[in-house]
């Protein structure tokens, strides 16, 4: 009997920890880039692949950077909201064209709408290894500073955005 004791209890012990993890919300995973500079990158615009962007072009202003790509199922359930918010005009969305062809990017901002005050291509997803990017969507609150503030995984919600993003936005151009 006192055998079984050792794997009984290592099994339950799993199941706890399991259990546990199942109560964690994914959108929240914690990042190492909160509180640091986003990384720099200068990657060519979707729309004019001559011209570049980074972090750097948004200095001293509190925008949004959204991991997207063609390719990606959920990204076609927040981009409704993304549109709503962007039409707010109370934060600049810079969307990041995730590991995805030119033209397909460009085929889909044209079919679904642009919310985005521009597009930047990462076609071998090197930027986006640098910001952590699990996968796509994935949304970077970034403040005048340049300092990461947020960052979530998956498409952000409309709740997400009332109440999370629009405080923190909000709150970050007070600052």
């Amino acid at each position: 009997m006192r055998r079984f004791l050792f794997p009984l209890g290592l099994f339950f012990s799993l199941v706890c920890l399991l259990g546990a993890g199942l109560r964690l919300n994914p959108q929240e995973i914690p990042s190492p880039l909160i509180g640091k500079p986003a990384p720099a990158f200068a990657l060519a615009q979707l729309a004019l692949p001559d011209k570049t962007f980074g972090p750097q072009d948004m200095q001293g202003q509190v925008w949004l950077l959204n991991v997207w790509a063609s390719w990606c199922t959920a990204c076609r359930q927040e981009h409704p909201l993304l549109l709503e918010l962007a039409g707010r005009n109370q934060v600049s969305i810079v969307g990041m064209d995730y590991m995805d062809a030119r033209a397909d990017g460009a085929k889909w901002l044209e079919k679904h709408g642009n919310p985005y005050r521009l597009s930047i291509l990462d076609t071998d997803g090197k930027v986006g290894i640098d910001y952590g990017v699990y996968g796509v969507p994935e949304t970077f609150v970034i403040d005048k500073r340049g300092v990461i503030r947020l960052k979530l995984a998956g498409p952000v919600t409309a709740e997400i955005i009332e109440k999370k993003l629009l405080p923190l936005i909000k709150e970050l151009n007070r600052a």
